[in-house]
C-alpha cells in the first residue's frame, strides 16, 4: 500500500471523493449525528455509542493485528467493551492459544453495564498517575497492545492519554481516537465539556511530538466515520 505524506503525519491512501461526492456523506454525517442515532446504537442490550461503519471497521483491525491486550478509555455503558470481548471470543475460538483481554476505563460505573469475563473494569480518571501505572503493569512482554481513546473529548484530555497511553501500542497495532469528528469536522456538540478544540486537534499535536504512528485513511473506507482521522497505526 503506498503512502502519502499529510500535515499531520504519513497516512495511507482512501477511496478519493469528489466534492459533490464528500458534500453528501457530510450531509449524512450530520443528520447522523445530530438526530443522536450514535445513542441508539446497542451490542447485545448495551448501549455502545458508535456507528455501525466505525464497529465493523474494529472487528477488522482486532482480527488483522490481533492484539492481545486492549486498553480502552470510556466505559460508558459498556457496550463497546462487551463488543470487543465478543469479537475476541469469537478468534480465541479459532484459535485456542489466542487469549487475548481488554481493560475498560472509567471514572463512574452504571448499573445497566453488562460484565463480560474478558474485559477488565478499572473505576478512576484515565489520566492520573495510578491508574496508567495500572494499566501498564497489566503488559506482558509479548502482548501486542492496541488502545481505543473515548473518554472525555476536549484536546487537553485527549493528548493526554495520546501521552500516557500512546507509548503503550506496539508496532502493528492501532491507537485509534474517537469521535474526532467534532469541533467542525464535520459536526459540533452540545455537550459543554466537549466543545472547542477536541480530539482531533490533539491528534494534531501528538503527531507533532512523534514519528510512531501514521494515520490510516484506508480505515476509513466507508467513508463516514465518527473517528476522521482518528485510526493511528504504529509504526515502529
Amino acid at each position: 500500500m503506498s503512502t502519502t505524506q499529510h500535515t499531520l503525519g504519513a497516512t495511507h491512501a482512501h477511496p478519493a471523493l469528489s466534492a459533490s461526492e464528500q458534500e453528501v456523506v457530510d450531509a449524512y454525517h450530520t443528520l447522523y449525528y445530530t438526530k443522536r442515532l450514535w445513542e441508539r446504537t446497542t451490542w447485545m442490550g448495551a448501549a455502545c455509542l458508535k456507528s455501525p461503519h466505525d464497529v465493523w471497521v474494529y472487528q477488522e483491525i482486532l482480527f488483522e493485528t490481533r492484539p492481545t491486550l486492549v486498553i480502552e478509555t470510556g466505559t460508558a455503558w459498556g457496550g463497546s467493551a462487551h463488543f470487543l470481548g465478543t469479537v475476541l471470543d469469537a478468534m480465541q475460538a479459532a484459535d485456542k492459544a489466542y487469549d487475548p483481554r481488554v481493560v475498560t476505563i472509567d471514572t463512574v460505573t452504571r448499573p445497566t453495564e453488562i460484565d463480560h469475563p474478558r474485559v477488565k473494569k478499572i473505576k478512576a480518571s484515565s489520566i492520573i498517575p495510578e491508574t496508567i501505572e495500572s494499566v501498564r503493569g497489566m503488559i506482558g512482554e509479548h502482548d501486542r497492545v492496541m488502545i481505543i481513546l473515548d473518554s472525555l473529548h476536549n484536546r487537553d484530555h485527549v493528548l493526554a492519554e495520546l501521552q500516557a497511553y500512546g507509548p503503550m501500542v506496539t508496532p502493528g497495532c492501532y491507537a485509534i481516537v474517537e469521535d474526532s469528528n467534532i469541533n467542525g469536522h464535520p459536526v459540533h456538540t452540545d455537550y459543554a465539556p466537549d466543545q472547542g478544540p477536541g480530539p482531533f486537534e490533539a491528534v494534531t499535536d501528538y503527531l507533532a511530538t512523534t514519528d510512531r504512528f501514521e494515520i490510516d485513511r484506508a480505515r476509513e473506507k466507508l467513508f463516514m466515520t465518527l473517528n476522521p482521522r482518528g485510526y493511528l497505526r504504529c509504526t515502529k
